[in-house]
């Protein structure tokens, strides 16, 4: 499990909320909870060490993603009108066997854009990674099928055409698993800061 994986553009819509949270389905602003399926992630995170892998603590794992309609909280980029508002957005610290977990919901779409959530890992001394992870179209299809993600009609994008999972060759495609809350899924990334 010792993968280093393409680190993918920020994007336009990381704002550093310092929201020290697991379950990131809520917005602290309305205390509304965010529609959608949900989604279980946890990130494995290490370092890759003299060719070996070793779990790394203290690593300050964001993550944040766009609700079931495709907006994104706490911005005024791609048309949206969200700012002050909080949702599917937080931080994690993982814990000594590397580990951070979030609890949020499977991500919606937008224009010109494949489903993806975005992530960012810091460490104390300034190491800074930033990559984005997708979904398998077929599992996403079976998602969209159903409310709230079906009011919007069909997406436009699946990966093959988003350039972004381009240039990830497929590597940061998460294995997802249906259990009874929804689904869950667990990514392996190993930081080569040397």
């Amino acid at each position: 499990g010792c993968v280093v994986r393409p680190a993918l553009t920020e994007g336009p819509v990381f704002v550093d909320e310092e929201l020290d949270r697991s379950d990131i389905r809520l917005d602290p602003s309305d205390n509304q909870m965010s529609e959608g399926v949900q989604l279980d992630l946890t990130f494995n995170v290490s370092k890759v060490a003299d060719g070996a892998c070793v779990p790394l603590a203290g690593v300050q794992v964001d993550i944040w993603h766009c609700n079931a309609y495709g907006i994104y909280s706490d911005t005024t980029e791609l048309g949206m009108h969200t700012v002050g508002q909080k949702f599917l957005r937080g931080y994690q610290v993982t814990d000594g066997n590397g580990m951070a977990h979030f609890t949020t919901i499977y991500p919606g779409w937008y224009d010109g854009r494949a489903v993806h959530i975005h992530f960012k890992m810091r460490t104390g001394d300034g190491y800074d990674f930033t990559s984005q992870l997708f979904f398998d179209d077929t599992l996403t299809d079976e998602v969209f099928a159903n409310a709230p993600y079906n009011t919007r009609g069909e997406r436009k994008l699946r990966n093959a055409d988003d350039g972004i999972y381009g240039q990830s060759g497929g590597e940061t495609l998460l294995t997802v698993n249906k259990v009874d809350s929804g689904f869950e899924t667990a990514f392996n990334v190993a930081l080569d800061m040397s």
